[in-house]
């Protein structure tokens, strides 16, 4: 096997860094100094530190497989929609995904803040989920306004659970709050499916 290319070699030690210390005080030189490169090779690789740090965000989602996992189990067939929400969650929640999840809300802090500094990150995060989910509810039947708007609320409340997830580190107890939420959210999919199916 011949050696790693020295970009992803990088971008390998990169994501390790960021998934560890966060990014808001880093800098490319200390960056540098910290993987044993300087911040010219890493403009060389990268870029900008904006690219950089967009790019370490995509090596680092790689390593957490059970949100892969989760958002996958949306389009198992035969199963119950309460079961697949649940399962979705589930796979989010996973206690090896934490680091990644401080990292997300971390960067979703800075792109907020620092208006077009991330904005493909912030249009990813804006509608990669939402348009999965609405996807699997059109599966289901329901309509396809209706389900961009229910596949919206559905990802604004798990966003809402990682948060209470990361702040108060109770996974049971934040499992125990959405277990009644996906109930109702599988209920009213399926009322706007008949509904959708009369019209």
């Amino acid at each position: 096997m011949g050696a790693e290319p020295e970009r992803d070699r990088l971008l390998r030690l990169i994501a390790d860094y960021v998934l560890e210390h966060g990014i808001a005080g880093m800098t490319l030189r200390g960056l540098g100094g910290a993987i044993g490169t300087n911040n010219r090779m890493l403009l060389y690789y990268f870029g900008s530190k904006e690219q950089l740090i967009a790019q370490a965000l995509g090596e680092a989602a790689q390593r957490f497989p059970a949100f892969t996992a989760g958002m996958a189990a949306l389009d198992e067939p035969g199963v119950p929609l309460v079961d697949r929400l649940q399962a979705a969650w589930r796979g989010i929640a996973a206690p090896e995904n934490l680091p990644f999840l401080r990292l997300f809300f971390e960067i979703f802090g800075q792109a907020a803040h620092n208006p077009g500094r991330f904005d493909g990150f912030l249009a990813r995060v804006g509608h990669d989920w939402t348009n999965q989910v609405a996807k699997a509810l059109e599966a289901e039947g329901v309509p396809a306004a209706e389900a961009a708007a229910l596949g919206r609320e559905i990802v604004a409340v798990w966003r809402g659970l990682q948060f209470d997830l990361l702040s108060t580190g109770d996974a049971d107890a934040v499992a125990a709050s959405y277990a009644g939420t996906a109930d109702a959210f599988a209920q009213r999919c399926e009322a706007a499916a008949r509904r959708g199916a009369r019209s």
